[in-house]
């Protein structure tokens, strides 16, 4: 976030009724009309604050900042470079208020750059939502929300993520459509599927349709509803993943692109290569899933940050920003 500028500085505008008692404003900032700011809050530049917008002490806004109509930005809160907040969004800062009783220290809430906030979206406090995050108009955010998810609902839950370079929706693969290059290196494997009055059964083979030597497995069943998992890459490990029953979607980044894939029947499998961005999340209540990998566990191969994923990559900012 860039450092803002005195308010004393020549190059912003004030509205003759709004009432802005900090000395940090940035150039070419733009607050209109009964926008409130008190002592202490920091805003920077080339932002938009509309109407009725109110921000207490220690509120940070970043440069380009858009606040629409009616917004209540409270303590600890953190708005990064290029967000869009739409109207009536109210930020909480306490999550069991009482009335003449103050937290010594409100928790920090951060909304990552170029994420995007619909009308009447209340945001609990302490919560992190990331870059280019889309929050729909009256959702209850009550968790952390994924860099790049859509957010929808009370309380809120992931329904997709945002394509990286766009502002549609990721694109979805059907498990059966192999033959086609995935993001990042990833492949799908149709796999034998053999039926008979006994039962069915489907398998693979080491360097045929399984392509890596097999140190580990282990299953992923009982996912509570709208849970997400993964959100992370390995720098070496390569795994194999097939829904043994019921259903997910794995989602897909590599650091420019995005793309979701479908599984749901037991014949078909997917390859995911090392420094593949992977998140599994719209299990069924009956998912199982099942992951064979490459090596044995090991903490290190983990990369958890996804700002450390990109720059290991050598992602650009993605997603398209700004209003």
């Amino acid at each position: 976030m860039s450092t803002a500028r005195a308010v004393r500085d020549p190059q912003y505008f004030v509205h003759p009724d709004a009432r802005i008692q900090t000395d940090e404003v940035g150039p070419r900032t733009r607050i209109w009309a009964f926008a409130q700011a008190l002592e202490g809050v920091r805003i920077g530049a080339d932002c938009n604050i509309c109407p009725y917008v109110f921000m207490v002490a220690g509120v940070e806004i970043g440069d380009r900042v858009t606040l629409q109509m009616g917004i209540t930005v409270g303590e600890g809160v953190v708005i990064e470079d290029d967000v869009f907040v739409g109207p009536n969004v109210v930020f909480t800062s306490d999550r069991y208020p009482r009335s003449k009783q103050h937290l010594a220290e409100y928790p920090r809430t951060i909304i990552g750059r170029g994420a995007s906030i619909g009308a009447n979206a209340t945001i609990l406090p302490g919560l992190t939502i990331g870059p280019f995050a889309m929050i729909g108009a009256g959702a209850v955010v009550t968790r952390d929300v994924p860099a790049r998810a859509i957010v929808v609902g009370n309380p809120g839950y992931v329904t997709g993520y945002v394509e990286g370079k766009g502002k549609g929706k990721v694109k979805r693969t059907p498990c059966t459509q192999t033959g086609s290059p995935l993001t990042g290196g990833a492949r799908l494997f149709r796999l034998p599927r053999i039926s008979g009055p006994c039962g069915e059964l489907s398998f693979a083979e080491v360097n045929q349709s399984l392509p890596f030597p097999v140190s580990r497995y282990f299953l992923v069943f009982g996912v509570p509803d709208r849970q997400i998992r993964g959100e992370h890459a390995h720098k070496t490990l390569h795994q194999y993943l097939v829904a043994v029953h019921g259903s997910c979607l794995v989602r897909l980044y590599d650091g420019q692109h995005s793309e979701e894939i479908h599984l749901d029947r037991p014949e078909c499998a997917l390859h995911l290569p090392p420094m593949v961005w992977a998140t599994q999340y719209k299990y069924s209540d009956d998912a199982v899933l099942l992951v064979l990998a490459s090596d044995i566990y090991r903490e290190g191969d983990y990369i958890r940050d996804l700002d450390e994923y990109e720059a290991s990559v050598g992602a650009g900012c993605g997603a398209s920003v700004g209003r």
